[in-house]
């Protein structure tokens, strides 16, 4: 073990990794430490496993698609090969290869729960090492518990529990339809979960544009799926009998399901990390980092818990940034203008930027373009799972650049990337309009929102 490590790095998932990895290639004795498993939410409980089951899910999807479109097809779900397919990707939720590939790489790893025990000081299990260099914070978040009465009472799911699900429940409560709630809920159904969804917000995905929510919510109501709006869970109890749950929701009806999933987002908890031994604030809800991932002399801060998106690409990216200014590097500064964010249901949610309601209340001057997927040459091809799709463009009318966009439907995780490009250069929305999209596309279906910006 290193006794005097010039870098600890707290917390190795994706961010955390980042940057323990790239201090280690430069040559830094870098000591990383994880209390559960190297790489984090993403690889073993998030963006991989959740997306097989999402794959898996779509393909049941479009094949019930094939009449409208070329005849007749019949399937037969089957739990079984997604479960396994799951267990392959994340080893059995085994991080050794992680492990040996961050030591290979020059690092030493040390599994169990670290404290900040001073300025560029950590103890682990009663151990204490001095950081030279200083100390990064990388340790994420862990799933929100809403305070509902009588949670406590039952056996209910986090993303975690969904995740490693070997049988499907018959039926499904999901509270929150933020992304998580939404993808599960969605790849549930289809595998014959009757679903149950409870979004507090006035629409599902309240982060996103109000057009998203109203759209999807319809592709829901359509496959079957109950969602229930601008409603709370007021107290859950267990179901007599069965072992299920029981919740009443603030509109005085009930939602009941053999099993009860909390999606409600995710949370970071300082005051377990010691961080006011470095002049942190231990109740804080994130870490308060600058440009350059900086919390404090000696110390950075990156991914989840800095509170700037919980999403790999941002960790990842945070991370990029702060190890080059751990090794004194050359960078460029944090830029958060441009943060895509894609909710991976049929058909797919993405956004970067600012909403529309975001920008009018940071001040700015709107103008707003939208279009219907449908609408467009490529959605009316499509056909079935392009029925719903919405385009939103946010513009600032004084300087005639966009401040955000949205895209829903097939593919939008990818069409987002011309609109990621253009809010961070800056491109002019004059610009945009005189570009060649081909065709037949689905990007080409943002000239109908570009029109509408004038």
């Amino acid at each position: 073990m290193v006794e005097q490590p010039e870098l600890v790095v707290i917390g190795m998932g994706v961010g955390g990794e980042e940057v323990a990895g790239r201090a280690a290639e430069a040559g830094m004795r870098v000591l990383g430490i994880e209390r559960k498993l190297v790489g984090g939410e993403c690889p073993y409980w998030g963006c991989i496993p959740s997306k097989m089951m999402v794959r898996a899910a779509n393909a049941l999807a479009e094949t019930g698609r094939v009449a409208r479109l070329a005849g007749r097809a019949t399937a037969e779900p089957s739990w079984a090969p997604v479960a396994a397919r799951v267990r392959e990707a994340t080893s059995n939720w085994d991080d050794q290869i992680a492990v040996e590939r961050f030591e290979g790489k020059g690092g030493t790893f040390l599994r169990g729960q670290a404290r900040i025990a001073g300025p560029r000081a950590v103890e682990v299990d009663g151990e204490r090492f001095e950081a030279t260099r200083g100390i990064v914070i990388a340790t994420g978040g862990e799933p929100s518990r809403p305070p509902v009465d009588g949670l406590d009472e039952v056996a209910f799911w986090t993303n975690r529990d969904a995740i490693e699900a070997t049988e499907l429940p018959r039926s499904l409560v999901v509270l929150g339809a933020g992304p998580i709630g939404l993808e599960l809920a969605q790849a549930f159904h289809r595998f014959g979960t009757e679903v149950i969804m409870v979004e507090v917000s006035g629409h599902a995905l309240p982060a996103d544009e109000p057009e998203n929510g109203e759209a999807i919510a319809e592709v829901l109501r359509e496959e079957g799926i109950a969602l229930h709006t601008g409603v709370s869970a007021k107290s859950v109890r267990p179901r007599p009998g069965d072992g299920g749950v029981v919740v009443e929701l603030s509109d005085g009806t009930r939602a009941e399901g053999e099993r009860l999933l909390v999606a409600t987002g995710r949370h970071s908890d300082l005051s377990s990390l010691g961080v006011d031994a470095a002049g942190l604030d231990p109740g804080a809800r994130a870490v308060e980092v600058d440009e350059h991932l900086r919390a404090g002399p000696g110390l950075w801060s990156v991914g989840d818990v800095t509170g700037k998106g919980a999403f790999t690409h941002m960790a990842v990216y945070q991370g990029r940034i702060a190890a080059a200014d751990v090794l004194g590097r050359d960078h460029q500064p944090a830029d958060y203008s441009a943060v895509p964010r894609v909710t991976f249901t049929d058909p797919e949610i993405a956004g970067v930027g600012l909403t529309e309601a975001m920008a009018r209340e940071a001040g700015h001057r709107v103008r707003t373009g939208v279009a219907t997927t449908a609408s467009s040459t490529r959605g009316w091809i499509h056909g079935p799972g392009a029925e719903h799709g919405v385009a939103k463009l946010v513009a600032d009318a004084d300087r005639g650049v966009l401040l955000g966009g949205s895209v829903m439907g097939p593919s939008a995780g990818e069409v987002i990337g011309l609109l990621v490009l253009a809010i961070r250069q800056r491109v002019p929305v004059a610009a945009l309009r005189e570009l060649i999209y081909p065709y037949p596309t689905f990007v080409r279906g943002l000239e109908d929102a570009l029109r509408q910006l004038g």
